[in-house]
């Protein structure tokens, strides 16, 4: 299991016990400090000391997290690997349940799970279920709790450094054309939703990243309605940009599927109209305050 650590102090001791809690005992956890300037480091050591299972390593500068990952693989002795976040938990059942599925079906690589959304102050606000990976045209079907084996690793070459944001997505994409895998329905994973999280501060940037992807592998696919349908779910998944490109590419795939699927093109054009409206107010209603308290 390697743990990429940023600045992430005031959730990694939660982390790093879920990890410790886990009912199957058989692991190895890196974390790996990549430039944190909080107390990280310090929490880190404390708990490698204490565990003989748990390793303490640090980049030499922020590299960010798709090259601590593959740093992280390199190093790992395992031949089941996973990472996790800083602020991400464990269920105590995660790695038992997963192995067994593993170990019961030899000819599945990868398995992953569903898992709950958390706040903050960890109130669960709700499930995601596993979705089956012939979604993932429409989604990351994967989500945040799963488990493959060492060969996976070693195939696909590691995370794509040059696609921070949108590196897992990329991952089990290109997983899905040599390797098989399988969803596991049940809630093995806490994610945490915050305001300094990943998905929060570059969603912009990961959105790009995500339609980068997509469209590199909608090239192989033959069904000219199926890649019709993944673009124009990606152009309507984005409630404050309207993608004329993406649009224009599904009506050049399919301009029947687009036409069956104009209304909801529609709808999702008054959306973003209105969202964009409405950040305007906020933001003149913002400055209009500050204007009067100076």
């Amino acid at each position: 299991m390697i743990m990429p650590v940023y600045n992430g102090a005031d959730y990694l001791e939660q982390a790093i016990q879920s990890m410790i809690a886990q009912d199957f005992e058989d692991w190895e956890l890196l974390c790996i400090d990549d430039g944190s300037r909080d107390e990280s480091a310090a929490i880190m050591a404390k708990y490698a000391a204490e565990d003989g299972r748990i390793r303490h390593l640090s980049n030499e500068h922020n590299i960010g997290l798709p090259a601590t990952l593959n740093c992280g693989f390199a190093k790992a002795h395992g031949e089941l690997h996973s990472w996790t976040s800083h602020d991400n938990i464990l269920r105590p059942n995660m790695l038992s349940t997963l192995v067994a599925k593993l170990d019961e079906q030899p000819e599945v690589d990868i398995v992953y799970a569903g898992y709950s959304i958390i706040s903050g102050s960890d109130k669960v606000t709700r499930y995601v279920a596993p979705r089956p990976i012939e979604d993932r045209w429409f989604c990351n079907p994967v989500g945040a709790a799963f488990l493959y084996r060492r060969d996976v690793t070693d195939k696909l070459g590691g995370y794509d450094v040059s696609l921070f944001g949108a590196e897992d997505y990329d991952y089990w994409m290109r997983a899905a054309r040599q390797f098989k895998l399988q969803p596991v329905e049940t809630d093995l994973y806490l994610y945490r939703r915050h305001e300094d999280s990943l998905t929060n501060t570059r969603s912009r940037d990961i959105k790009k990243k995500v339609a980068y992807v997509l469209q590199r592998e909608l090239e192989d696919v033959p069904d000219l309605r199926l890649r019709a349908r993944a673009l124009l779910q990606l152009v309507t998944s984005d409630w404050l940009h309207i993608e004329w490109r993406l649009a224009w590419l599904a009506f050049t795939s399919s301009p029947i599927e687009t036409f069956r699927q104009f209304p909801k093109l529609i709808w999702h054009m008054a959306r973003v109209i209105w969202h964009s409206t409405r950040r305007k107010i906020v933001s003149g209603s913002q400055e209009k305050k500050v204007l009067q308290q100076a």
